[in-house]
């Protein structure tokens, strides 16, 4: 079982250089939006207008299945993207066409169109339902926001809403625009494959021609696509592509658009470079660079840093009391987004330097982990600037020369020969930790020769840890009640109070106690009773709850029977497939230790525990011990993982461990209660 990420195998790359003209390109170039997995459908070769929708053939309509798709629920008929670069904020055209095959089908009915809104928004919806007959029904509600999940470890927004009447032999069509805002003009791609198989798609980017211009295709095409080409009159680029595959999701998968057939363009200010060393040298000069220009002199924070850090404090200590310090800026980059006229209101202005932003006492996420640069230099500490690559939608791959992947910024530092990566710009990250997507990743160590590539570390497991401490008491009918203690540390931590940064006492109450009974396998009474530390990333995140479980000791005749796995829930269905299509894909290694004590009524008397179980396959492991201690059942509980990617072909040794993960969770106890134990005597 591999604990590293997979590098992407060599791509096709094709490149179109024209004379940039502009004199200032972008400053930051950010990771794509999560595709938009439901795009744009057209049948015919022209051009859609906001008014007209393209004729439906008879063959359509009496469709009933597809040979190239057996069994499927519903197929794309057709797709079209037509993507405008050249506006001031970036344009896409968006159209898709559904044939419903069987009753399953229907529920494409509810239509999701996912976006980020802080990347931009989709508008002007328009959609359509044709019955088997070719009769219309227009659509004509409303679109709503909402979170959808599609696998444990998948969910993201969506504007939803559902056509009207849609029956089994229907087409539903739909278009919209995407409207992106100012940042994200420049950071195009066409994502080709889809949940439904595609009989036919068709593409087309109007590029900005003040900018050079790279297209790659990282995971290759379907079969019988052509490659991209360019109109020569236009400079317009267009694709078509038939029969593609459906795009199927599963628990625990690398990056949805990592996996699928796409198009990535690169923008660029100077002509194309064709060789990736002195693209990156290149590259790396310039961020260097801006760097450079905004942490400034180290001796001009040399007084800020003497009111934070003592002369005597150690280096180690310096930097964690400057991270501190840093962390205690206000962090724009975290807040509820603001419209318009709320941040003309606000005056918020980007600050030049470090010592601007700290003068000021805010500034984005970005330049926040540059004046930590800048302030542990003051302090005498060897710290480099690093431009890392996140992992949480695509894998970078330097050969792709897409600049605009590497979009993390971190700070190394060297600390008693150690390397230490820090990222106070992003949330609740404690010291010495990085958010999960930034771990394990090649990041571009900066200086002023352009710099070198370097990974970043990855935590081990103990580092985040959900520690599960339960007191509990037996009552005479079989149910349970007592006081249960969850500790989150490290990247579980982060995690949950990165999700309900935003949400009132009452929001994160419920947030904490849905947690709780997410572990447990049966219903079960929660009630938080204290209030957690959710602001201090240097705290571990602790939760205290009264929990009542009732049922839970089950009679067998004249005995009991008590399960083991009191927090089992969240693996109980892990793995039940036996193939497998993608690589399994764990965020970050991670560690879960449960302690739990259960006070036996009196009179009551264990019978039998399960045997002791230890399974340690060195990187994921399974521990399982159950003692009777005077009338004291005592469990403990551990699961290990220290993987991050593991491939298919090792899917079958993963999934027989977690097997035996259930199958120990599943054991009982068996105890004689009060009459029955009597009566044994």
């Amino acid at each position: 079982m591999s604990d590293s990420l997979k590098t992407p195998s060599q791509p096709q790359v094709n490149r179109a250089a024209t004379a940039p003209r502009a004199s200032r390109f972008r400053r930051h170039l950010v990771l794509t939006a999560f595709s938009l997995v439901f795009v744009g459908a057209l049948l015919g070769m022209r051009a859609v207008s906001a008014d007209d929708w393209l004729p439906i053939s008879p063959d359509e309509l009496k469709m009933t299945s597809l040979p190239e798709a057996p069994g499927a629920p519903a197929v794309i008929l057709y797709r079209q993207v037509d993507r405008d670069d050249n506006a001031k904020t970036g344009n896409e055209q968006d159209y898709v066409r559904i044939k419903i095959l069987t009753e399953e089908g229907r529920k494409y009915a509810d239509v999701e169109i996912p976006y980020f809104r802080d990347q931009g928004n989709v508008i002007a919806i328009r959609a359509r339902t044709v019955r088997p007959d070719g009769s219309v029904v227009n659509f004509a509600g409303r679109a709503f926001d909402k979170t959808i999940v599609k696998a444990r470890d998948l969910k993201y927004v969506a504007k939803t809403f559902t056509l009207p009447d849609v029956q089994v032999g229907s087409i539903i069509e739909y278009r919209y625009a995407y409207d992106m805002t100012e940042n994200y003009v420049y950071n195009s791609h066409w994502i080709l494959s889809d949940e439904l198989f595609t009989r036919r798609a068709k593409f087309s980017l109007k590029p900005n021609h003040d900018f050079s211009l790279r297209w790659s295709w990282p995971v290759g095409l379907p079969d019988g696509t052509s490659p991209p080409k360019e109109e020569p009159a236009s400079h317009i680029l267009r694709m078509e592509s038939q029969n593609i595959p459906a795009f199927q999701i599963e628990d625990f998968m690398p990056p949805a658009n990592e996996l699928k057939f796409r198009v990535d363009f690169e923008y660029s200010e100077t002509n194309v470079e064709s060789d990736p060393a002195k693209f990156w040298k290149q590259r790396g000069k310039k961020l260097n660079g801006q760097v450079e220009s905004f942490a400034g002199k180290p001796k001009s924070l040399e007084q800020e840093v003497a009111h934070i850090v003592a002369p005597n404090d150690s280096l180690e200590v310096k930097a964690q009391k400057l991270y501190a310090r840093v962390q205690q800026l206000r962090n724009t980059s975290f807040e509820v987004e603001k419209t318009d006229q709320e941040q003309k209101r606000a005056k918020a202005k980007e600050a030049g330097n470090a010592e601007q932003l700290l003068k000021q006492g805010y500034g984005n996420g970005g330049d926040i982990t540059w004046t930590y640069l800048a302030l542990v230099r003051a302090a005498g500490i060897e710290a480099y600037p690093v431009w890392a690559s996140s992992r949480s939608e695509y894998f970078f791959n330097p050969q792709l020369m897409i600049a605009n992947q590497l979009n993390s910024n971190v700070v190394l530092l060297k600390l008693n020969g150690k390397e230490v990566f820090c990222d106070p710009g992003t949330a609740f990250v404690p010291f010495g930790l990085l958010p999960w997507n930034e771990t394990a990743v090649a990041g571009l160590k900066l200086d002023k020769d352009g710099g070198s590539f370097i990974k970043t570390a990855l935590p081990e497991s103990a580092l985040s840890k959900i520690d599960r401490k339960a007191e509990m008491k037996m009552l005479d009918d079989g149910s349970m009640a007592g006081k249960v203690t969850v500790t989150f540390s490290g990247l579980e931590a982060m995690s949950r109070r990165m999700e309900v940064r935003n949400e009132d006492e009452a929001e994160r109450k419920k947030f904490l106690e849905d947690q709780l009974r997410e572990y447990i396998p049966v219903g079960v009474d929660v009630d938080l009773t204290n209030k957690p530390e959710w602001t201090n990333p240097s705290l571990p995140l602790v939760a205290i709850y009264d929990l009542k479980v009732p049922g839970w000791a089950s009679a067998a005749g004249r005995r009991a029977l008590v399960p083991v796995g009191l927090f089992s829930a969240t693996e109980k269905q892990l793995f039940e497939h036996a193939g497998r299509v993608h690589p399994v894909y764990f965020h970050y290694p991670f560690e879960k230790e449960d302690n739990v004590s259960i006070d036996l009524p009196l009179g009551w008397k264990v019978s039998s525990v399960p045997k002791e179980l230890n399974q340690d396959a060195k990187a994921v492991a399974y521990v399982l011990k159950v003692e009777d201690d005077k009338g004291t059942l005592r469990l403990r509980r551990m699961l290990r993982c220290d993987m991050v990617m593991v491939e298919p072909k090792l899917y079958p040794a993963l999934r027989t461990f977690f097997q035996t993960v259930r199958t120990g969770d599943e054991q009982q106890i068996i105890v004689q209660p009060g009459a029955a134990a009597a009566a044994s005597n």
